[in-house]
């Protein structure tokens, strides 16, 4: 399968191979399969202190024995751990403490960080969803089941298009990807709903991503770029889903053929 180079002036210049990378057949599951284990490798651990909720005296399980100190009997309370706010003589003025029903205790079952969220993934499965990711960059169908319109999408540029200024680079994309050139720019909106005040106030589009060679630099606003060698699941196919608006420089085709082989 052959594809079209393109200049920096927006003319074609040539053909180049693609390599079978692009022509393999996508597989939608494996893709959400290895999105899911890459997902994990690049999250953060977390987990609970190791005294969290009990960072205050209590007096520990509460006695049910007649005639003793600190003792429940016929008090008409519960034996759980208990703190003492105030007394007077031998009543006391106490509230449960400590155990996880109670107010301010610990959680019954929090997350540990030494817990082993990590998964691993066979080499051909890898290579299988990479290839699917690449496909869909340049599958009509896929990319219309992503964007719900048609998507010009996988052009392939000289690399004397990295030395044009980014007024330039974006008349440029907004010529040759047409209607397309709406989604291609990142977008940040208010997302409706109760989400705001649950710590996802902003709902941010993927917008189009443009693939370098391992030697080649580029910094624009806008626009996601990324060397070939850093490639992830994640930027091809976000959230797990095959298809997105990306273009290439010639360069980065041929080592995709090299590196992901």
């Amino acid at each position: 399968m052959k594809s079209k180079i393109i200049s920096k002036l927006g003319k074609e210049k040539g053909e180049i191979s693609l390599p079978k990378n692009f022509t393999s057949k996508i597989r939608p599951d494996i893709l959400a399969k290895v999105f899911e284990v890459q997902k994990l490798i690049y999250s953060q651990q977390y987990g609970s202190k190791p005294n969290a909720g009990a960072g205050y005296s209590a007096s520990g399980i509460i006695k049910h024995k007649r005639h003793d100190w600190k003792s429940s009997y016929n008090k008409g309370i519960s034996r759980i751990p208990r703190k003492i706010m105030s007394r007077n003589g031998s009543s006391f003025n106490w509230v449960g403490a400590t155990v996880s029903n109670t107010r301010g205790g610990r959680r019954p079952h929090s997350p540990t960080s030494a817990k082993n969220v990590f998964n691993k993934i066979n080499k051909k499965e890898m290579s299988i969803a990479m290839n699917s990711a690449f496909s869909a960059t340049m599958d009509k169908k896929y990319l219309q089941l992503k964007y719900t319109e048609e998507i010009n999408s996988g052009l392939i540029f000289e690399k004397e298009i990295l030395t044009l200024k980014s007024k330039e680079l974006f008349a440029l994309f907004e010529k040759l990807l047409g209607e397309t050139f709406k989604k291609a720019l990142k977008k940040k909106k208010i997302r409706a709903g109760k989400g705001k005040s649950r710590g996802r106030k902003y709902k941010r589009s993927a917008g189009l991503l443009f693939v370098i060679g391992n030697e080649e630099t580029m910094k624009r606003k806008g626009i996601d770029v990324i060397n070939v060698q850093n490639l992830k699941i994640a930027d091809l196919a976000p959230n797990g889903e095959p298809g997105r608006i990306v273009c290439y420089t010639e360069n980065s085709i041929k080592e995709i053929g090299e590196f992901f082989n």
